[in-house]
C-alpha cells in the first residue's frame, strides 16, 4: 500500500491532474468542512499528530485524507473495507506520506527552491472542465470545482505545491539508473528457486482441556478480549434529497446574452474549408522533382515512394492555417488552389522537400448568430439553471452553519426527512448480509461517520448540478462488544481453547529442539502423543507464492525466508496454535543472461533502485527539516477508526 502512495509522490506526470481526480473523490468526505471541525475529541497536545519543522498536521487532516485515500483504493479494489486499511497500516504509512511530502515542501523553500502561483495556475489551466467559453479560467466553475472537493483554494494550492516541489525534488532521482546483468541474473536465480521443507501444525485445540472453563474463567476472558467480539461502528441517517426542479423560474436567456456568447464562442460557428492531404518529404529539391515526375507519369504516390525505401504521411483534415504552421504559407497556398485527386509541390519546408497529394475537401457552411442561437438558448439555460440550484444550495449550507437543523430546512424546503436502518461505515445496512444503502444516499455515507455525531447537519452534492442531500446522525452506536450473556458459549468456547496456548508452545518448543538435532520431522511429531493434523512436506518454487501474493499462508512464506537447515517457530492467525517450520533444502533457479525475461526483472531492478534513492533523498529532507509524530493521537485516531467497517 506505501507503494500505492509513492506512485502518487513520485509521478513526475500529471501531479496536478492526479490531485485533482483525488480531490473530486473526496468531495463526498469533506462538504462538511471535517478539517476545520471538531474533529475526534479528546487527544493529546491539542489534535497534532506530527509536526515536521515548524508544522503541524493534526488529526482532522489526517482524518480526511484518511477517507480520500480509502475511496481511491476502492477504485482499485471495491471490496477494501476501512478494517483492512487499517490493519495493513494503512493510517501509519499515509502519516508517513504526509509527513514527507510536508518535508519535502519545507526543504526545497529553505533552500530557495520556491512553486509559484503562475505554476499552478498553469497547471490549473490544463483542466477543461473549469474553463469558460474563451478558453480562460471560470471562477464560478473553478469555484465549483473547489466546493466539489470540499477545499479552499488555500488548500487546494496548498497540496499543489507540495506535489509540484516533490516532483522537481525527487525526479532527478530517477536519472541515469542502470542494473548490471549479472546482479539481474543471479537475482533471477533466486527467484526462480525451489525449495524443500516441512511445516507443523499445533493448533491450540489438540492442547486445551476437554472440561468446559468457570464462569470466572469465561468473565475473565472476556475483559481481557472484549475487542475480539466489538460490534463495529453503527449509524443511522436522517436524510432528505431535492433536484433542480426546487428553481420554478430560471430567466430566459437575453438577445443580448446570446450575442455575446456567439462572439465568444465565434470559432464554433464560422465555416471551414479543410483539405485531407497526404505528404512524403525528401531530402534535396532534385529528388522531389524525380520523384514528382515519375508519380505524374500515372503510378500511384505509394508506389513510387516505397520503391525508394520511403513513406508516405496521412496528414488527415487540415484548414489552410493549420497546414500553413505546419510548412509555410507559400505551400498552402499552392495546396489549397490545387484540385483534389492531385499532387502539388515540391515546397521547401523544414527538414527537407515536400510533395503533397490532395485527396480531398471538406466544407462546413457555418452558422449564423440566428441559426445559432437554440443551441446557445440551451446552453445559457442549463447554465443558469446550474448556478441558481448551486445559490440556492449555498444559501442552504450557510443557514446549517447558522444554527439551523435538518428538520427546519426539510420543513422549509417542504421535504420529508427518513431515517435509514443501521449502517456500517461502509454503506451496508448493520446485520442484513450486505444489503447496501440507497445509491443516492451512498455518497454521503462516509461523511455521515466522520461527523462527531447528531446535531451536525450537512449539505452534499451528489450529482453535480442535479441532486442534493441535506443530512444528518441519527443515532450513534459506537464500536463496543455485545454483553456477555449474548455470546456466553462462544467465549465458554474460546476460553478453553486459550488454555491450550502454553502446552501448544512447549510442544512445538519440544519440536523445533527435536529437529534441530536432526530427528525427522514425523518422528518429532508423534513423540508428543497427541493427535496433530498431518505434516504439510513443502516442495515448490518461489514463483508460485508469490503469485498468490498475500493470500499464500504464512508459514509457505517464512519457508522462502529461511535459510537451509534452519527451523522456526511461528504464531498462527489469532492465537490459535503454532507452526514449526523449516527448509531442508534450497536449489537456485537456473536463468541465463539472455533469457526474455531478464529485461523485464531489469527494469524492476531499476523501478527498485529508484525507490531506493528516492527515499534516502526523503529521509535526509526528514532528517534536516525535522519531523516527529505524536503516536498515542495516532493509535487514538486508529481506535476511533477501527469501528467500521
Amino acid at each position: 500500500m506505501l507503494q500505492f502512495f509513492r506512485g502518487f509522490f513520485n509521478s513526475k506526470v500529471g501531479v496536478i491532474a492526479t490531485l485533482m481526480l483525488v480531490g473530486m473523490i473526496a468531495a463526498a468526505f469533506a462538504l462538511g468542512d471535517i478539517a476545520s471541525g471538531g474533529g475526534f475529541g479528546a487527544f493529546g497536545k491539542g489534535n497534532r499528530v506530527a509536526t515536521v519543522g515548524k508544522e503541524k498536521i493534526s488529526s482532522n487532516d489526517l482524518q480526511q485524507q484518511t477517507g480520500i485515500w480509502l475511496e481511491r483504493l476502492r477504485g482499485n479494489n471495491p471490496g477494501f473495507t476501512i478494517k483492512q486499511f487499517l490493519a495493513e497500516d494503512g493510517l501509519g504509512k499515509l502519516l508517513s506520506f504526509l509527513i514527507d511530502a510536508r518535508a519535502t515542501r519545507i526543504w526545497g523553500e529553505q533552500h530557495g527552491i520556491y512553486i509559484g502561483n503562475r505554476l499552478i495556475d498553469h497547471e490549473i489551466g490544463k483542466q477543461s472542465r473549469i474553463l469558460g467559453p474563451d478558453g480562460k479560467i471560470d471562477p464560478d466553475l473553478y469555484n465549483q470545482f473547489l466546493r466539489e472537493q470540499g477545499m479552499t483554494d488555500t488548500q487546494f494550492r496548498g497540496e499543489a505545491t507540495e506535489l509540484l516541489m516533490a516532483r522537481q525534488l525527487l525526479g532527478p532521482s530517477t536519472i541515469g539508473i542502470a542494473v548490471p546483468k549479472k546482479i539481474a541474473t543471479r537475482y533471477a536465480g533466486v527467484l526462480t528457486e525451489t525449495r524443500l521443507g516441512a511445516i507443523v501444525t499445533l493448533p491450540l485445540a489438540a492442547f486445551a482441556p476437554k472440561e468446559a472453563p468457570s464462569n470466572a474463567d469465561v468473565q475473565a476472558y472476556y475483559n481481557a478480549h472484549k475487542g475480539q467480539y466489538a460490534l463495529p461502528q453503527r449509524r443511522t441517517i436522517r436524510w432528505a434529497s431535492y433536484d433542480a426542479s426546487v428553481i420554478q423560474n430560471v430567466p430566459a436567456p437575453t438577445d443580448a446574452e446570446v450575442a455575446a456568447r456567439y462572439n465568444a464562442t465565434k470559432a464554433q460557428y464560422a465555416p471551414t474549408d479543410k483539405r485531407k492531404l497526404t505528404q512524403v518529404i525528401l531530402p534535396t529539391e532534385a529528388a522531389a522533382r524525380a520523384l514528382l515526375a515519375e508519380a505524374a507519369g500515372g503510378k500511384k504516390l505509394e508506389q513510387v515512394v516505397a520503391a525508394k525505401g520511403l513513406a508516405t504521411a496521412a496528414l488527415g483534415s487540415l484548414t489552410k492555417e493549420a497546414y500553413a504552421a505546419q510548412a509555410n504559407q507559400a505551400a498552402a497556398d499552392a495546396v489549397f488552389t490545387a484540385e483534389a485527386g492531385k499532387l502539388a509541390g515540391p515546397f521547401k519546408v523544414t527538414i527537407g522537400w515536400a510533395i503533397v497529394r490532395i485527396d480531398g475537401r471538406e466544407t462546413t457552411p457555418g452558422k449564423t448568430l440566428e441559426q445559432a442561437k437554440p443551441d446557445l438558448v440551451k446552453q445559457i439555460t442549463e447554465e443558469k439553471r446550474r448556478n441558481a440550484i448551486i445559490e440556492y444550495s449555498q444559501r442552504i449550507d450557510e443557514e446549517f452553519q447558522g444554527g439551523s437543523s435538518l428538520g427546519d430546512i426539510a420543513k422549509e424546503l417542504n421535504l420529508t426527512v427518513v431515517e435509514t436502518p443501521l449502517l456500517l461505515a461502509d454503506g451496508s445496512v448493520f446485520g442484513e448480509g450486505g444489503l447496501k444503502v440507497a445509491p443516492q444516499l451512498a455518497k454521503v455515507v462516509p461523511t455521515a461517520f466522520l461527523l462527531d455525531g447528531p446535531g451536525n447537519p450537512q449539505l452534499a452534492e451528489v450529482d453535480p448540478g442535479k441532486t442534493f442531500v441535506i443530512f444528518d446522525v441519527g443515532q450513534d452506536l459506537p464500536a463496543a462488544p455485545p454483553p456477555l450473556d449474548q455470546i456466553r458459549a462462544q467465549v465458554s468456547e474460546d476460553a478453553r481453547i486459550a488454555k491450550g496456548e502454553a502446552a501448544a508452545k512447549a510442544a512445538a518448543e519440544k519440536v523445533k529442539a527435536q529437529v534441530e538435532k536432526g530427528v525427522p520431522v514425523e518422528v518429532a511429531v508423534a513423540s508428543l502423543g497427541v493427535a496433530l493434523p498431518p505434516v504439510d512436506r513443502v516442495d515448490t518454487d518461489r514463483q508460485k507464492v508469490e503469485a498468490q501474493g498475500a493470500n499464500s499462508p504464512m508459514p509457505l512464506r517464512l519457508i522462502f525466508a529461511m535459510p537451509t537447515g534452519k527451523v522456526k517457530l511461528l504464531r498462527a492467525p489469532r492465537n490459535r496454535g503454532w507452526y514449526v517450520v523449516t527448509v531442508t533444502q534450497v536449489t537456485p533457479g537456473k536463468v541465463t543472461e539472455n533469457d526474455e525475461r531478464m529485461g523485464g526483472l531489469g527494469e524492476s531492478l531499476k523501478k527498485a533502485k529508484t525507490e531506493e534513492y528516492t527515499e534516502e533523498l526523503r529521509g535526509a529532507f526528514r532528517k534536516e527539516v525535522g519531523s516527529s509524530r505524536d503516536d498515542a493521537n495516532v493509535a487514538k485516531l486508529q481506535g476511533q477508526l477501527s469501528g467500521g467497517n
